[in-house]
């Protein structure tokens, strides 16, 4: 198992750990899904994190280099996982603990509150440094939560920034010592948990709806361009 599921009060906690990058491959994503079906049903806060250092070091570059079917999959998957987490129907912090590179990095901009432990972490969008074309939906994915400097710079030269640059680019929400990191998380789902349910998704869906209508055509148009390949 690569994902750990745990309700802890009124939250309950997915923990990325294959003990190493914490890819985005096919197995980590349905194992992040089976994870959030079950919080569909129960209804708590949802926390995703990662293991100490590492919240995700993205695409499995190996796999996403062989080409054909399986890396067309788990980079479209990795856009839908996205979007599923910008209009789930609880609240979802979203707590790096640490590198978030690539498809990390979308993930966590795809949180409603996202923490980050203060530390010598990289939060990049690697993709033009190691020679490819900023994907169609990753682009969108970017662009609703970073101010507009700093997604053109995200996008267009792959800036590496860093938890005490994050909150100003609009990566982060907080940032916190990696021995609070616990204990902001506890504090944000407290806050979230009292949140009207039916009012939080409503706006949230309101405010989001052009973002998450360009998202899909942004994925579309990656599913076109991955099939001629």
């Amino acid at each position: 198992m690569l994902v750990n599921y745990e309700v802890c009060d009124t939250f309950a906690t997915i923990t990325m750990d294959d003990g190493k990058a914490n890819v985005m491959s096919l197995q980590m994503q349905a194992e992040i899904h089976a994870a959030l079906d079950r919080a569909a049903a129960e209804r708590p806060v949802v926390v995703l994190t990662g293991r100490p250092g590492m919240f995700s070091g993205g695409f499995d570059l190996q796999a996403l280099r062989s080409g054909g079917t399986p890396a067309t999959d788990m980079v479209v998957g990795g856009f839908e996982l996205a979007s599923r987490l910008l209009s789930f129907p609880t609240p979802v912090i979203v707590a790096a603990t640490g590198h978030a590179v690539a498809m990390g990095l979308f993930l966590l901009v795809s949180g409603d509150y996202r923490i980050g432990a203060e530390g010598p972490f990289k939060l990049t969008a690697n993709e033009v440094a190691i020679g490819l074309t900023m994907p169609y939906g990753a682009t969108e994915i970017l662009r609703q939560r970073l101010t507009p400097s700093a997604f053109n710079r995200a996008v267009t030269i792959a800036e590496i920034f860093s938890p005490d640059n994050a909150v100003c680019a609009g990566i982060l929400d907080e940032v916190v010592d990696a021995d609070r990191l616990s204990t902001a998380i506890h504090d944000a789902a407290t806050r979230m948990a009292a949140l009207d349910p039916k009012a939080h998704v409503s706006s949230k869906l309101r405010a989001r709806a052009h973002a998450l209508d360009e998202i899909r055509r942004g994925i579309e148009i990656d599913i076109a361009q991955l099939q001629r390949r």
